[in-house]
């Protein structure tokens, strides 16, 4: 999805879990595109019809749907040590933010992600594996697979701004743990740049959001993320 360009608010309300006086989130060899993630999800029935968003105050057009064929696989040490603090690396391809992937823990509704180029697949870059080990440590081994067929819609103002990105999300995910293979759909809705700023306008325009999905049958996620649902969580 397009990602928000953390603001300088965004940045100090970012407050992540750390062993040490760095910033895990600041790795010490690369330095990384950074981005806040505020989003939504849902889940839907295969048949569930996808919302006319321009029944949303403020919106003024919707464009797509764009498809995306993502491929992302996850790596964590072998007790799951990041999943269990909230924290996901994952190598994805597909889409036009393809690469290595560091999503902190939520906080105050938002995550910080962190991006690296998308490199070899064989090889970890080193900025990940000293990151990661700031909240877990030991070898970093293959966790999950998850492959989703995404249509991505843009939601934007009277004046072009971006106020938000819906995707309709088709998942297939295998946890290489236990061999398991889920399957299901979801929608995401992420704020975009043109958002409200101020976090009661923007719970106001999650509600609406929440509202219109609710109406076509959307209901409450049942994980708290992808991987925990690829991992039966």
């Amino acid at each position: 999805m397009r990602r928000t360009p953390a603001t300088a608010t965004e940045r100090r309300r970012s407050r992540l879990p750390t062993t040490s006086q760095r910033n895990p989130l600041t790795p010490p060899t690369t330095e990384p595109e950074r981005s806040v993630e505020i989003e939504h999800t849902y889940d839907v029935d295969a048949e569930t019809a996808v919302p006319d968003w321009c029944a949303l105050a403020g919106v003024a057009t919707v464009e797509g749907p764009e498809r995306r064929s993502l491929d992302a696989h996850y790596i964590d040490t072998p007790d799951a040590g990041l999943a269990r603090r909230g924290v996901a690396i994952r190598r994805r391809t597909g889409g036009p933010d393809a690469g290595w992937h560091l999503k902190g823990p939520l906080v105050d509704d938002a995550r910080v992600e962190l991006r690296w180029p998308l490199g070899s697949a064989d090889t970890i870059p080193d900025a990940i594996r000293e990151t990661a080990a700031e909240w877990a440590r030991g070898d970093l081994v293959p966790l999950a697979r998850v492959r989703n067929e995404r249509d991505a819609y843009t939601l934007r103002d009277a004046d072009g701004g971006v106020i938000a990105e819906f995707v309709d999300d088709h998942v297939v995910a295998d946890d290489l743990r236990e061999g398991a293979q889920r399957a299901w759909r979801e929608w995401e809705f992420e704020l975009g740049p043109a958002a409200p700023a101020e976090k009661e306008q923007r719970a106001a325009l999650f509600a609406a959001a929440r509202d219109i999905a609710y109406a076509h049958g959307a209901r409450p996620a049942a994980s708290a993320s992808k991987l925990a649902r690829a991992l039966g969580q």
